[in-house]
């Protein structure tokens, strides 16, 4: 949903930035790379350190790189599939970096396993969410389907842990957390009966 109604704005935002760099000579590639390293630094560094607050900030300004990315291959008018498979293969590297970044912290110095469990269980029906898609158009199927796309997954979890960096109780982390893993569980049986229809 966020995708539906947030790309079009964003897309309007950036395609100044977007048509500047590559004035410059910086490829698509390029902004798809040190985005994913950047949103990796934050979820890798300042998150297992407890800066919550400034790594969801830091994290934030590398995360448009997504939006960024797909605005300068339009322009260039690139129509290979190898930029949309390196941009959806890093997308797993930066979410398992934000999820792991949240559980490294909660098991050692924010002291509070259940939201360390919670964002293992969520990184992983995410990642299940997403392979489902995948492989069902691999083979000729529609998934686009459900309530957990990674837009809302990546929200929610960068909105939560900044309030909670902010002094907010860890319950909301807890509650988004629980909240992500429900709608991923809702998704991921939406897409696998939507796959069985088609595939009788």
């Amino acid at each position: 949903m966020l995708n539906k109604y947030a790309r079009g704005f964003f897309t309007s935002v950036f395609t100044p930035l977007a048509a500047w760099l590559l004035k410059r000579g910086v490829s698509p590639d390029a902004v798809t790379i040190l985005g994913t390293l950047g949103v990796m630094v934050g979820g890798l560094v300042f998150y297992p350190l407890g800066h919550l607050f400034w790594g969801t900030l830091f994290i934030t300004a590398f995360i448009f790189s997504d939006v960024i990315d797909g605005i300068m291959a339009r322009q260039q008018e690139r129509t290979g599939k190898w930029g949309g498979f390196l941009d959806s293969t890093l997308d797993r590297f930066a979410d398992g970096a934000l999820f792991a970044g949240v559980s490294i912290w909660y098991f050692t110095g924010g002291q509070n396993d259940a939201i360390g469990i919670a964002a293992i269980i969520a990184l992983v029906l995410g990642m299940l969410v997403s392979y489902i898609r995948a492989k069902a158009e691999s083979l000729g199927f529609n998934a686009n389907v459900g309530i957990a796309e990674r837009a809302e997954r990546l929200v929610s979890l960068l909105v939560a842990t900044g309030l909670v960096g902010l002094g907010v109780p860890e319950v909301l982390l807890l509650v988004v957390l629980l909240a992500l893993c429900a709608a991923s569980c809702v998704t991921i049986g939406q897409r696998m009966l939507a796959v069985r229809r088609q595939a009788i």
